[in-house]
């Protein structure tokens, strides 16, 4: 080979790897994002989560769930999340006052909705009026204080004009699965919880739905944290606004919001 063939080919060869290098497509990092959900939400987030990281496998996902109120002071106190989704508004404004949500904003994601649920084979109540019987000795709510689905149960008790008289006969939960939970064993005769949880028990029969008209609108909302993995975490927000994801919430019961006034 002559000797400008030679510098030639090794020219080329040269073009042709950075040509190579430049379309070779960078390895994505694998990140891990920290989803904070409210109990009530626990079975669609593990579905949800399973089919994210699916399409998504440099993408860990890793589900705190609890209490709203209990899972906005983690955040407030520092523990490392990414995604919040709160069984309120008001935890979430909670969290927006104190500058802790990026770009001071959250999103409306979900509906539901309040019902009084008794055992399965407990057929003697009927509506709320019978939580004034002496037949229901004891009534299942979540701590007011810190689960939603609990200051949603005062209010429509209070809307029936019995919130005083309940909190007589009530047992206060940390989280509405755990109200559900002593209706399902007995050791509560009923219990206010959220259409949701009881279409996924087996042992819960719904007796009565509470008007909408008697509660504050339940409505869930996400929001990415402002000192979390923000990218990945707004990337996430966008999945759970898709079709696939609003399949899955609507599988469970949730009523879903559209994601168009926020771009997505």
């Amino acid at each position: 080979m002559k000797k400008s063939e030679f510098y030639l080919f090794c020219f080329l060869l040269i073009v042709a790897l950075i040509v190579i290098n430049g379309l070779a497509v960078p390895e994505e990092k694998p990140v891990t994002l920290t989803l904070s959900a409210a109990q009530s939400l626990k079975d669609v987030v593990t579905e949800i989560t399973d089919l994210y990281q699916k399409q998504h496998p440099q993408i860990r996902v890793i589900v705190n769930l609890g209490g709203s109120g209990s899972l906005q002071r983690q955040i407030e106190h520092g523990a490392p999340v990414d995604l919040f989704i709160s069984a309120s508004l008001e935890h979430m404004e909670n969290l927006k006052d104190k500058g802790l949500l990026h770009e001071d904003t959250y999103y409306q994601l979900l509906r539901n909705r309040l019902v009084l649920v008794t055992p399965k084979d407990d057929l003697d109540i009927s509506g709320f009026e019978d939580l004034l019987a002496d037949k229901a000795e004891v009534v299942a709510l979540g701590e007011p204080g810190s689960v939603p689905a609990g200051k949603y149960a005062l209010e429509a008790l209070s809307y029936f004009g019995m919130d005083e008289r309940i909190k007589e006969k009530a047992v206060f939960a940390r989280d509405v699965r755990e109200a559900e939970a002593w209706v399902e064993s007995g050791n509560a005769r009923a219990g206010i919880v959220y259409i949701t949880d009881a279409l996924g028990s087996k042992s819960l029969r719904i007796a009565a739905e509470a008007p909408p008209e008697s509660h504050s609108p339940i409505i869930y909302p996400v929001g990415v944290i402002k000192n979390g993995q923000v990218k990945e975490a707004k990337k996430m927000v966008e999945f759970l606004f898709s079709k696939e994801a609003a399949a899955l919430f609507e599988k469970y019961g949730f009523i879903t919001l559209p994601g168009d006034d926020y771009g997505f």
